[in-house]
């Protein structure tokens, strides 16, 4: 049930009457059950996997918070993260290391089988937030829930459930703690928070779709300019399909009272590869950042040590995205960028570029290296490559919808340097607002795609 189709509209229009009329009491059990309903939607044989999830670290949290023996207490911590690593490895990533394994093993006459395995819709969102749960009662920084359904509801509060953003718990829990109360100035806010994510999805995401799935199937065919401006086409296609699905979960927990991190902070207005990090997919990079990078060492044990945490990171970030190589080389690169900007830092501490060429130097570092994380095979991005190096020669076609989505862009980065959030703000109160609000909803009318794309993370 994706946030754009009407079945998530009749959906979401049932529950949120039910949540206004229902007693205070009643609220809580309602979010968990329509949860449970939203993500049972996409493939019911699924909720047992959560389930499990839900029960086991639930359990595990309470006897770590109740052990002061730091053996068991290590030991009950370790459950929990064995369980987590194993389905998420087992379901994400079986095939790709059996694969590679197949490869090294096929000289000895030695077989690993494929499996045909399906993998659950938003795994890699709900079981790193599991494990952060259990993580953070295990550090001393969170107190264990006392009641299951908080921590389910925590696990499987629907608006976030298949795409992010990650929260922590130290974030939710105390917003479930309290009576969860119904404001008209809650909806209105969430309501022009979901039309923003609407308006990048739909209107902005989804007619550059057609012209990046073309040129990414057949580069070969097209001239250098037409790729480049492809390349450009996917770096605004993503950041508007994946910040415009987390507007819209913000603008819908908003819609029932609660406030969910922000995901994107105009990424790319970045003026380095580091700052790159701190903008797009925020709640990400932190997980990565607070519960990867720190515990390894981060720059706490050297230099050496500190390029290597770093590399490590990126590595198993770039693997967290997808069962490929072409993630794996993706994150290494972005490992490689953020040691590099680290080693400048330090070297050259009194030096730096203007603003504008070093956002420019940022963006196309990362506008190149969405080209492997796009094209999902080797073979792809050689051809790429090929053509964006100027090599090849071919069919020009310079599609309009990628010139009015950069200079929005543009636009929304400006609007941010002047502090002002990431998404488009429609202030429903003045007329100026109301008029921003009937050319969004006139616009998505009559110039969205006949055809609404699938969100691009929910393949992760």
């Amino acid at each position: 049930m994706s946030f754009t189709s009407v079945s998530f509209a009749i959906f979401f229009a049932v529950l949120l009457t039910l949540y206004w009329i229902a007693p205070l009491s009643f609220r809580k059990p309602l979010l968990l059950a329509a949860g449970l309903f939203f993500y049972a939607y996409w493939d019911w044989r699924f909720l047992g996997l959560m389930g499990t999830c839900i029960v086991a670290d639930f359990f595990l949290a309470l006897r770590i918070y109740h052990t002061e023996a730091p053996r068991p207490k290590r030991r009950y911590m370790a459950a929990s993260a064995i369980l987590n690593f194993s389905l998420l490895g087992f379901f994400k990533y079986y095939n790709f290391f059996a694969g590679s394994a197949n490869v090294a093993l096929g000289s000895l006459g030695l077989h690993v089988p494929h499996l045909n395995i399906i993998l659950p819709v938003g795994i890699s969102f709900f079981t790193f937030e599991s494990m952060s749960y259990t993580f953070d009662v295990y550090r001393g920084t969170l107190v264990p829930c006392s009641r299951l359904l908080d921590f389910a509801l925590f696990i499987a509060f629907f608006p976030r459930l298949v795409a992010g953003p990650i929260i922590r718990a130290s974030h939710f829990l105390p917003q479930i703690q309290r009576p969860l109360l119904m404001r008209w100035s809650d909806i209105q806010a969430g309501s022009a928070i979901l039309l923003s994510g609407l308006v990048k999805k739909i209107l902005l995401a989804d007619n550059l779709a057609p012209f990046v799935d073309r040129i990414y199937a057949t580069p070969h065919l097209y001239h250098p300019l037409t790729v480049w401006l492809a390349a450009c086409a996917y770096a605004l296609q993503i950041y508007y399909d994946f910040s415009g699905y987390s507007d819209m979960a913000v603008g819908l927990a908003k819609m029932f009272g609660f406030d969910l991190p922000i995901n994107f902070s105009a990424p790319y207005a970045a003026r380095s590869v580091t700052e790159f990090w701190r903008r797009w997919h925020i709640s990400l990079s932190t997980w990565l950042r607070d519960y990867l990078y720190f515990p390894l060492g981060g720059n706490r044990k050297g230099t050496f040590r500190t390029y290597l945490n770093l590399m490590a990171t990126m590595l198993l970030g770039g693997l967290w995205h997808g069962a490929s190589w072409n993630f794996v080389i993706w994150g290494g690169l972005h490992g490689v960028g953020l040691a590099f900007h680290k080693w400048c830092t330090a070297c050259f501490p009194r030096w730096s570029l203007p603003a504008f060429v070093s956002r420019l130097l940022t963006v196309l570092f990362v506008v190149l290296l969405w080209v492997p994380f796009r094209a999902h095979d080797w073979t792809t991005t050689v051809a790429l490559f090929h053509q964006l190096l100027w090599l090849g020669s071919g069919v020009q076609w310079f599609y309009p919808w990628v010139f009015p989505a950069i200079a929005i862009c543009l636009f929304t980065a400006a609007r941010h340097r002047e502090g002002r959030p990431d998404f488009f703000s429609f202030e429903t109160g003045t007329f100026w607002g109301r008029t921003q609000v009937a050319v969004a909803v006139m616009s998505l009318l009559y110039l969205s795609p006949l055809n609404i794309s699938p969100f691009v993370y929910f393949q992760f």
